[in-house]
């Protein structure tokens, strides 16, 4: 016999790595401004009402996080999680996809020239190190 005053069911799925409705919290509206101004962007008004914000930032997070689950179940057959395990996920998406192989080359290209530019620096601190010893 079942009755209301037990509760919601705290029953989540077995072997899963998604946690329950209830099993975590998070801080609403800290993606408020940029999603005010994406939505601008994309043809909302400069001031888009908070429900719609709120909205969005739901959709959002709920894909996201769903998406991390996914890469998380994919990547603990091998131990550990990759962006590998993401590009997987969004393969058939391919404007996803080719904007996330940018953005990677874009950062791997950052990485190289920071590089560069800390190397050459650090020659130049060598050099003036030496001539104001000479």
């Amino acid at each position: 016999m079942n009755t209301s005053s037990a509760g919601p069911s705290s029953k989540s799925k077995v072997g899963s790595s998604q946690p329950s409705e209830t099993s975590f919290k998070r801080k609403r509206g800290i993606f408020q401004k940029e999603l005010q101004h994406m939505m601008y962007g994309f043809g909302d008004g400069p001031n888009p009402l908070p429900e719609s914000v709120a909205l969005v930032e739901d959709i959002a997070v709920e894909y996201i996080t769903d998406l991390v689950h996914k890469a998380q179940d994919i990547g603990s057959k091998r131990g550990k999680l990759s962006v590998e395990d993401f590009l997987y996920l969004i393969r058939k998406d391919l404007p996803k996809l080719n904007r996330c192989t940018e953005l990677l080359s874009m950062n791997e290209e950052l990485k190289q020239a920071r590089k560069v530019f800390e190397s050459d620096e650090e020659k130049l601190r060598k050099v003036f190190e030496a001539d104001e010893e000479n």
